[in-house]
This record gives C-alpha cells, structure tokens and sequence, in this order.
C-alpha cells in the first residue's frame, strides 16, 4: 500500500478499548481504556476521539482494521460488527487481524503465541515463519512446547511448566493490528470475522425454531 496510507484500527476482543490510527508507518494517535463491560456504546466515541486527535475526519481514512480475536465473544462480535458496517458506509476495506498476528508482528520466529484461554487452558499459534492453524491446549499439552521463542499473555504460566524464550510484544495491540492490515491489503482479502478457537458457551434452544410463512 502507498507509504502515506490511513489506517485505523480498534479491538474489544477483552476487557478493553483500543485503537490506533497510523499514516504508513507513522502512529498519529492511540487510545487504550479498559472495561469490562460497555464496549459496544464506547467504540464508536473512542474511535471519534482517536481521528480528533489526529486531527483527520472519516472521510480521511483509506482501511480500517479490526480484531478478531480469539477472546470475549461478545466483545469481538461487536468490534466486527462495527468494522463491517463502517466498512460499507465509508466505501473502504476493512481487514481482520487475529490477536496471534498481532502479538506476533516484528518478533523473530519460529515464535508460538500464548493466549489465556482461562479454565487452565491456552490459545495457542506457532508462526514458523508462517502461522500454523491456532489451538486450544491444555496447560499439560502446552507444556510439550519448550525451547521455542514464546510470547502473549500466557507465556509466563507456560514458561512455569517449561523452558521458554519470552518476548515482550513491540507493538501496543491496535497499533500491532494496524501494522498487519497494512501488509495484508497488498492482496484482495475477506470480510472481517471472529475468530473463535473454543466453541461457544451457549447451549441450543431446546425449542424449536418458529415456521416461516412465505
């Protein structure tokens, strides 16, 4: 993409808010609030926030780029709901990123990503230099990974099982985010989607779905 390309990204695949809006490889402005609940009514103000203080309007903007996760269903459906229809109102692409890709973005592979998956469980991408398919691991099943380079959020629980070289992230999430979608739109690309890793938690109706009268 041109060096001067407008990006703005955002997640709430978390307790969180964060956005980041960057020209080429330039970070104009950035926002980072965490919460455990009221993202879907902060998204849009946070994101009006970043693009005041970088002094540029919608209209401004070439890409957005959105989270997708593994994390909170909740949270990522509404970061994916709001890129996809800012998407389709502004007239430009909007580019999913996983959270793997973004804790990955500018460290040195073979790298495998760990992400608290709670329940005692991991997430789990090895990007070798390419990324592998994720994973759900038992932390037993996650200890099977020594002596790889290592980072993400639970890379300090795992690294108490077994030996692993850990790496602090270079980039604040929704700048690591913007960085990927920059590299990722030099080919045509999907329609962002969650990203879930571990089924949902909600059990099927137990009753049956209403009959639709042509």
């Amino acid at each position: 993409m041109p060096s001067d390309t407008r990006v703005l990204a955002f997640d709430t695949s978390a307790a969180h808010c964060a956005a980041a809006l960057l020209c080429g490889d330039r970070v104009i402005a950035q926002a980072f609030e965490e919460m455990s609940r009221g993202q879907a009514e902060r998204l849009l103000p946070l994101l009006e926030d970043v693009l005041s203080l970088g002094a540029i309007g919608w209209a401004d903007l070439d890409l957005l780029a959105v989270g997708v996760g593994p994390g909170n269903f909740t949270g990522v459906r509404i970061a994916v709901s709001a890129a996809r229809g800012l998407s389709l109102g502004l007239g430009i692409p909007a580019i999913g990123v996983s959270v793997f890709e973004a804790h990955a973005e500018g460290l040195p592979r073979p790298l495998c990503v760990l992400e608290d998956a709670r329940r005692n469980e991991i997430y789990f991408q090895k990007f070798d230099p390419d990324p592998g398919p994720p994973q759900l691991l038992s932390l037993s099943e996650a200890a099977c990974l020594g002596g790889m380079n290592a980072t993400g959020s639970a890379a300090e629980t795992v690294a108490s099982v077994t030996k692993l070289t850990l790496h602090a992230q270079n980039y604040s999430l929704a700048e690591a985010i913007a960085r990927v979608s920059m590299r990722k739109a030099s080919v045509p690309q999907p329609r962002p989607a969650p990203l879930y890793v571990r089924p949902a938690d909600a059990a099927p109706s137990a009753h049956a779905a209403p009959t639709i009268l042509a």
